[in-house]
């Protein structure tokens, strides 16, 4: 089992040329909406609580989540998906463009549903708020032929002007193995949430599934087997014919595979105490992707996507980090300071 050495002041000179960088990304855009309320009692009519309304949060989730985080790192992002001509799907178009993020290749889709997440926090006066409900809303249904032939033409422009692709899989419908299969790319990384085996046979360097997506495709608990897991983790690099897989696996680290080498195992930076877990996937391949566009090997690839996991889970709802709050990080391995553990999907 080997363990990841890599050059600190290479990874600083890496996430120093990130704003040189340009990603496209193939996504199921995704809207979390967080409602924010203060207990005021138990309701007469049912066992629940009222809340009194303080706020109500809208930030981008799923594949749109991945496309902020590139975009607060400071590389140029070309986002490709699909949204409904409805209320989340304009203000996810409303926040990216405040952001200066080229929207062009985001599909306005009438009847179609913007999926969006409802989080609903509740807590006292003086308390953390805590989530005490979710609810879902999903479009039903495949996109007509006519998006999907537009969605292709603007993904292979989208990649064609960029040096790295990044494909999201939600399930949403917008991303389908169908489709990438078109798509050509110097570089390209998958996340895919239900069905990472169906794109064999597409063109892709790496993919980050977390452990328990790679315990569910082969059936099998990995535990603190990691004979099991460099079984399994060799097994799925063969399948889609990566070049690098990078397994994440909360408190144990993570795992970077690469064709005709061993398995390099990365620990975890500080204690497993975490604030929120929700979308530090989108985060890890964010910064795993930015950083191959830059030129980093497959591992200092990894080492900068733990850093990048380890900062966002500290943090509270669907979150992003900054390339300072990156090179703080790293700046911190240099003096002997520890970071937190990455956990990854909500």
């Amino acid at each position: 089992m080997s363990r990841a050495s890599v050059d600190i002041r290479r990874l600083v000179e890496l996430v120093e040329s990130f704003p040189r960088q340009t990603v496209a990304v193939l996504a199921d855009l995704v809207v979390d909406e967080f409602v924010s309320g203060e207990i005021s009692r138990v309701s007469r009519e049912a066992p629940v609580l009222i809340l009194r309304h303080r706020e109500t949060q809208l930030v981008p989730g799923g594949g749109a989540n991945a496309v902020n985080n590139l975009a607060d790192l400071g590389a140029r992002v070309l986002p490709v998906g699909v949204v409904g001509d409805d209320a989340p799907g304009r203000g996810l178009l409303h926040y990216f463009r405040r952001k200066r993020v080229d929207t062009r290749g985001i599909l306005r889709v009438s009847g179609w549903q913007t999926t969006t997440k409802t989080r609903f926090l509740a807590g006292w006066t003086h308390t953390t708020r805590q989530q005490v409900l979710r609810v879902d809303r999903q479009p039903e249904g495949a996109l007509p032929a006519a998006v999907t032939k537009k969605l292709e033409h603007a993904a292979r422009a989208a990649a064609a002007r960029a040096g790295a692709l990044l494909i999201s899989d939600y399930g949403c419908g917008a991303v389908t193995p169908s489709l990438v299969r078109k798509l050509r790319a110097r570089i390209a990384t998958l996340d895919s949430r239900y069905a990472m085996l169906d794109y064999a046979g597409c063109l892709l360097t790496a993919a980050t599934p977390n452990e328990p997506e790679l315990e569910t495709i082969y059936g099998q608990r990995i535990g603190n087997h990691v004979a099991r897991l460099e079984t399994l983790g060799a097994k799925l690099l063969r399948k889609l014919r990566l070049q690098a897989l990078l397994v994440t696996r909360g408190k144990d680290g993570m795992a970077i595979f690469e064709r005709g080498r061993q398995p390099v195992h990365i620990p975890v930076h500080g204690g497993d105490e975490v604030a929120d877990v929700t979308g530090a996937g989108d985060t890890v391949i964010a910064a795993f992707t930015l950083a191959l566009a830059a030129g980093a090997s497959f591992v200092e690839a990894a080492k900068l996507a733990n850093y990048a996991g380890g900062i966002v889970v500290m943090k509270r709802g669907t979150a992003t980090l900054t390339r300072e709050e990156l090179l703080e990080a790293i700046g911190g391995d240099l003096t002997g300071g520890a970071h937190s553990a990455p956990r990854t999907k909500e």
